[in-house]
């Protein structure tokens, strides 16, 4: 049996305020975790790479993130691979839109490496706890030690 194609976009964001954060979220380092597990999985066809470097993933107007949206409404992408949920927003409403909604209906595939979520196999249940734990600070929250959320 023939594995599926995927016509495949890397996105990556950085907001200023993720920088605090160091290199575990850098541009580098989503793009080192994408192109590794691209190279692991051959179904996949990179395509483009998307990059909103600056931008806030509390909304969904960014010019990255809207360019490839046209690239996937005009056929050229069926697959979006980011580094964890957080990098592809942080509007959980938003992306519930996106990932239950508007991806299913134009049949593309989305994956967060890091998250272990993949919409071939369907998503988890807990996929808007974890993006709304994961956003706790746009929420004006609080931050995490020893595992333990505090606020």
């Amino acid at each position: 049996m023939k594995q599926q194609q995927y016509n495949t976009a890397l996105y990556m964001r950085l907001s200023r305020d993720d920088e605090t954060f160091g290199d575990s979220v850098s541009i580098e380092t989503q793009r080192t975790t994408l192109t590794q597990y691209v190279r692991e999985h051959p179904e996949f066809h990179v395509v483009s790479e998307f990059v909103d470097d600056g931008w806030s993933g509390t909304n969904f107007d960014r010019p990255q993130f809207k360019r490839m949206m046209e690239e996937i409404e005009a056929g050229n992408i069926n697959c979006v691979i980011t580094k964890d949920l957080s990098r592809f927003g942080r509007e959980h409403i938003m992306m519930g839109y996106y990932l239950e909604f508007v991806f299913p209906r134009l049949k593309v595939r989305y994956i967060a490496v890091n998250d272990n979520e993949d919409t071939d196999r369907g998503l988890s249940d807990f996929v808007p706890f974890k993006n709304l734990i994961k956003n706790k600070r746009c929420l004006g929250g609080g931050t995490t030690k020893g595992g333990f959320m505090s606020f």
